[in-house]
């Protein structure tokens, strides 16, 4: 039996996820027990709860001494419900947050996305494809937004720099693990290395 997953939302496909990522889409309430899995060498989805593996992550777990702030952060691969990607509130009115947006384009011309940042809010571009952002818009807002500007070989990468979050496109699985780990302040130590050689 295969230690991967492939998530289906909207008909589309996800994935494979390690077991490690699908626990991080559970804390992040990205995967719920209702959302539909299928493990790498099936072709039936199902719901997670009904996952041997995947059922152990719904579980409660004993309180927390004292809640502890982790930075949030959403990924996106196309169009996705909120019960996959979890949607943040707005900003409050006349609250700006500031953002920075890296993109690499490859697939499409750079001014449709520029002119899509402009009209978010007060904008800057800082070097070619960066650019700094002030908006009254959520993080998943802007991204959502930016992302119907982008091709299939185009990346996007956004920080939140007023609430300690990001989102990004279009990475791989690898760059996305190792992203999160930077974004959680994982220590270095406690990151598996590969064996080399």
């Amino acid at each position: 039996m295969s230690d991967t997953w492939t998530i289906s939302v909207n008909g589309r496909s996800y994935g494979p996820y390690t077991v490690e990522q699908m626990q991080a889409f559970a804390v992040e309430g990205r995967v719920v027990p209702q959302s539909l899995v299928a493990r790498a060498d099936d072709n039936q989805f199902h719901a997670a709860c009904d996952d041997t593996v995947l059922a152990t992550l719904f579980r409660p777990a004993a309180p927390a001494p004292t809640p502890i702030r982790t930075p949030q952060f959403f990924t996106a691969e196309g169009d996705e419900p909120q019960s996959f990607g979890r949607m943040e509130e707005e900003s409050p009115v006349g609250h700006r947050t500031h953002f920075i947006i890296v993109a690499d384009m490859k697939s499409r011309s750079i001014s449709g996305l520029e002119e899509e940042i402009f009209n978010l809010g007060p904008a800057y571009p800082i070097m070619p494809q960066a650019w700094l952002l002030s908006s009254d818009m959520a993080i998943n807002v802007v991204r959502q937004t930016l992302v119907q500007k982008l091709g299939k070989l185009d990346v996007l990468f956004i920080a939140d720099a007023t609430h300690d979050k990001a989102a990004w496109f279009n990475f791989g699985p690898e760059s996305d693990t190792r992203i999160r780990r930077i974004w959680q302040k994982i220590p270095e130590a406690l990151v598996p290395r590969r064996a080399t050689g």
